[in-house]
């Protein structure tokens, strides 16, 4: 089976039902905005300088499209991950997202921010209204994840134990202050935060999985890797794998829908290719996100 010949209902369905599972937790899924989700299309229809190949979208729809698209597949939660590109966006996303996953009972409500003087107050707006999970996107962001406009930030989600997806590996194009040396300097200031590492750290897989055996709220998750996409790019060491079942209860599912080039039932499909068995395959799909996120 390839990428291109699956069925997605059909597949996932079968999928679920092969591993008993009650359904899949997406915990990199985007939603925004009609404005600013028709301009990261658009960026990524011009091969922008942070992509740098061709990558259509494959789920280019309305947004009840998209979730019902979601809720076909059996995706029982999922997240609405934004990011601000600039200064006085953070805020303004904060309330978008938060009367989403108000109407959409699946959503995991989701929160963002960025480096300014006003961020903390934002933020604690933002976790006293119920969010549950925060997107930090470090290369698209253009800003150090140490930046002292951040301190009372981190400080404030570390003493909720909210997790936070923060893409910060370089790729598919390497930033200023992407890879893991930020992180590692993050977490010795904050060594409680429940980091959620986007793409396995993409391609700096190794150095990830290192942060990950050496912190405890460090997780990562799958998005976009082992893809026939991301292989021709950027192959996951086969030399890792081992370290990939050791540590099976911290990674997660995540797929970047609608953001792909390719079907979302391929994502799924890149981890079954693995074979590390059924087991690390229900963990990864489903319940490690429900045991984080406390979803029955």
């Amino acid at each position: 089976m390839t990428s291109t010949n699956i069925d997605d209902n059909s597949y996932l369905a079968d999928f679920r039902t092969r591993l008993e599972l009650p359904g899949i937790i997406d915990v990199h899924t985007h939603f925004m905005p009609d404005q600013v989700m028709r301009k990261v299309w658009a960026y990524f229809d011009s091969a922008g300088p942070l992509i740098g190949r061709s990558w259509p979208i494959a789920y280019r729809e309305d947004e009840q499209v998209r979730l019902k698209t979601l809720r076909d597949f059996g995706v029982r939660a999922f997240t609405s991950l934004v990011y601000p590109h600039k200064p006085d966006m953070a805020a303004w996303l904060n309330e978008w997202t938060a009367e989403f996953a108000e109407r959409t009972p699946e959503c995991l409500h989701t929160a963002t921010f960025y480096p300014e003087p006003h961020a903390a107050s934002y933020v604690e707006a933002a976790i006293e209204r119920g969010a549950r999970i925060f997107k930090v996107h470090i290369q698209v962001g253009g800003f150090h994840p140490g930046n002292p406009l951040l301190d009372s930030v981190w400080g404030m989600i570390e003493d909720a134990q909210i997790p936070v997806v923060i893409h910060c590996g370089s790729g598919p194009a390497p930033g200023e202050y992407t890879g893991p040396e930020p992180i590692a300097a993050l977490l010795q200031r904050f060594p409680r935060l429940q980091l959620v590492i986007a793409h396995m750290g993409t391609p700096e897989y190794s150095q990830f999985l290192d942060l990950t055996q050496a912190h405890d709220g460090v997780r990562l998750d799958t998005t976009m890797v082992w893809t026939d996409f991301s292989e021709a790019d950027a192959p996951f060491p086969t030399t890792e794998y081992a370290r990939l079942i050791d540590l099976g209860d911290r990674i997660l599912f995540g797929s970047d829908f609608p953001n792909i080039p390719y079907s979302y039932g391929h994502s799924i499909q890149a981890l079954e290719r693995l074979e590390l068995g059924d087991a690390w395959l229900r963990q990864v799909c489903y319940h490690n996100a429900a045991r984080l996120f406390d979803i029955g």
